[in-house]
């Protein structure tokens, strides 16, 4: 039997009174989305029966403590419903009326779309198709890491299932029968420009959900009494997530939109007479007073302060990939908050060093890089710190995420592998050539790239402390320990690796470039040409300042990378120089040469790949000769 008559619960109780409310939220909606002169108010028309019940007899959540651990989770996927969201917030009290009316205004928490900046939203939505991997994620870390009793609330659209991170999604709850979880689509028919794909064909959602093996219900979203039943009956449920599959009409309540298209972000047309049809304004209204959560403690994070970090010997060689895992298994044992992700990839990446030693906090997402990191953002909120991990390339599918985790003001790491042409023969589609452009674009985010092991292990730990998104870059093959273990590399700095007061050039490299560029500088020293190395592996926020001393010594900086030329180390580099403020004294411009992956590549050994890029030490030595005007 499901609990809603438990002690305590403040129910309301009964279909008159869920109709009410009801009616309270549809008529905000519409005032809000009115005040605003914009908005989405037919999409929280369609939901209003859903949420009410929901509402009034199931979401236990105490508002006045929104951090309290047994509290449930409701995420609006249908991000652009944040209407419906806000009257929701206003039934309970959790806002005033005279909040509700500045929506979308400027200076209000009541934004377009919801983000965290309410303490009663886990994450920013409103790019379609996250919410229910958010909610996966969220779900299995309720249930596996705290044990809990909090569910997992999620209202989706029926257009968003047309992306692929809900399928991704769907599978991860049902592998891991995440019956703490219920989603409940509104089928209201009617996109943006249209119909949706299937229309009111509840049977054609049901069958896609059956077959990832979650429990299914159809009802009438407007029939309060068959929803209150959707829902007993999913808290019932054991050992599988639930769907509650609604059809419903968009606009609903209001003639003049209800089920008609072209009504889509508009507020409602005449107002006055849409709330007059919805039954008027309410004089006394019902509210909502949402059922206490259950009482849960804070998880235990079991941690050893004393457990040492991994060290290696200088002069001798490691993948930093390998050095990372290495790092991160000891960071797991000296803290019990980490928490690692793996795309399938872990054998390869490093990340099985610590599935080995931590079992309990590791989980394997297989290839569904997208719920990948929003099984990594929804760990984030309750407090864990998450090191996603997979091969830099794969990355660029859950772009979308980590921008909407910058929003959300998210804090998680990840790891991106194999970078650059040096990973050798496999070929181009395996090559993260776009890893540090996209990853410095991100709000807020951080951007490090190790050049040998006992760097990395530093650069591990520096991550797990920061705030943002942390993106770390490793390297496949082995590559010389040259760093003593006592080295210190704060986040924003760089080191001197060749240099001196009658430098006559400066290359700037990191990762995989940095040992070409000493091999090189060594080179030119023996023909009497001082080159100065800068390891700028803060890639973001970059050392400005040794950048512009440099600048000053040598008048000319070389950037060297195993990257694409467009966003990578070269735009950092360029960006030091920059005048972001124009009242600011303007800095000189020195030459700046930039060495970078300006071809397409092929298959081909790491040597023959760095070579055919011209990032290799001969190059580097050559384009110094060529900028002092040397001969070869």
């Amino acid at each position: 039997m499901s609990d809603r008559s438990s002690p305590g619960a403040a129910l309301l109780a009964g279909p008159r009174e869920l109709g009410e409310l009801a009616r309270e939220l549809r008529v905000d909606s519409v005032r809000a989305a009115d005040a605003a002169g914009s908005g989405h108010p037919t999409s929280s028309l369609s939901a209003a029966d859903l949420m009410a019940v929901l509402l009034g007899r199931y979401l236990r959540y105490d508002f006045d403590n929104p951090g309290r651990p047994g509290n449930d989770h409701l995420i609006f996927s249908k991000g652009h419903a944040t209407p419906l969201l806000y009257a929701m917030y206003r039934a309970v009290g959790a806002v005033t009326d005279e909040e509700l009316m500045t929506f979308r205004q400027a200076g209000s928490r009541l934004e377009g779309h919801p983000t965290p900046r309410l303490p009663w939203v886990d994450f920013a939505t409103g790019s379609l198709g996250q919410g229910l991997p958010l909610g996966a994620g969220l779900a299995w870390t309720t249930r596996r890491l705290e044990d809990g009793p909090a569910r997992v609330w999620v209202l989706s659209g029926d257009g968003e299932t047309a992306e692929g991170s809900v399928w991704e999604a769907a599978e991860f709850a049902g592998y891991h029968r995440l019956d703490n979880l219920t989603l409940i689509v509104d089928v209201n028919r009617l996109g943006q420009r249209g119909p949706t794909r299937h229309g009111w064909d509840l049977d054609a959602y049901a069958t896609r959900f059956n077959a990832f093996g979650w429990h299914t219900r159809t009802v009438d979203g407007h029939d309060t009494a068959a929803i209150d039943d959707a829902y007993a009956d999913a808290m019932d449920t054991n050992g599988r997530p639930t769907v509650i599959i609604a059809r419903t009409l968009k606009g609903k309540g209001v003639p003049e939109v209800e089920n008609r298209e072209g009504a889509h972000g508009k507020p409602v047309p005449h107002a006055d007479l849409a709330i007059a049809a919805l039954g008027g304004e309410p004089q006394d209204r019902v509210g909502a007073h949402p059922r206490p959560p259950i009482d849960a403690a804070p998880p235990r994070r079991t941690s050893h302060a004393d457990a040492a970090a991994p060290t290696f010997e200088v002069g001798g060689s490691l993948a930093t990939r390998k050095a990372f895992g290495e790092a991160l298994a000891a960071l797991g044992t000296a803290r019990g908050d980490i928490v690692a992700l793996d795309g399938e990839v872990g054998d390869s990446t490093g990340l099985q060093a610590f599935a080995d030693r931590h079992p309990e906090r590791f989980l394997e997402c297989y290839i569904a890089e997208q719920q990948l990191i929003a099984s990594a953002v929804a760990l984030q909120t309750r407090g864990w710190v998450p090191f996603a991990s997979t091969f830099a390339a794969f990355l660029t599918r859950a772009h979308d995420f980590l921008r909407m985790a910058t929003i959300g003001r998210a804090d998680l790491c990840v790891v991106g592998s194999h970078a650059g042409t040096s990973i050798g023969q496999d070929g181009p589609s395996q090559m993260g050539l776009e890893d540090l452009a996209m990853f410095r674009a991100l709000h807020g985010s951080t951007v490090l790239y190790p050049c040998d092991a006992n760097q990395t292990a530093k650069l591990v730990g520096a991550l797990a402390a920061g705030s943002g998104i942390r993106y770390l870059r490793t390297t496949r093959g082995a590559t010389p320990v040259i760093y003593s273990p006592d080295e210190q590399f704060p986040v924003g700095g760089s080191k001197l690796l060749r240099g001196g007061s009658d430098d006559r050039a400066t290359v700037v490299a990191a990762g995989i470039t940095v040992h070409e560029a000493v091999t090189a500088a060594d080179a030119l020293a023996d023909r009497g040409i001082p080159v100065r190395v800068l390891d700028l592996y803060s890639v973001k926020p970059v050392d400005a300042d040794a950048l512009r001393e440099a600048a000053e010594v040598t008048g000319c900086l070389i950037s060297v990378e195993d990257h694409h030329p467009e966003g990578g180390l070269g735009d950092a580099v360029a960006e030091a120089f920059a005048d972001v403020d124009p009242a600011a004294p303007a800095r000189p411009m020195p030459r700046l040469v930039r060495l970078a992956v300006r071809h397409m590549p092929a298959s081909a050994s790491p040597e023959a790949q760095l070579r055919a890029a011209r990032i290799d030490a001969k190059a580097i030595e050559a384009a110094v000769l060529g900028t002092l005007g040397e001969g070869a």
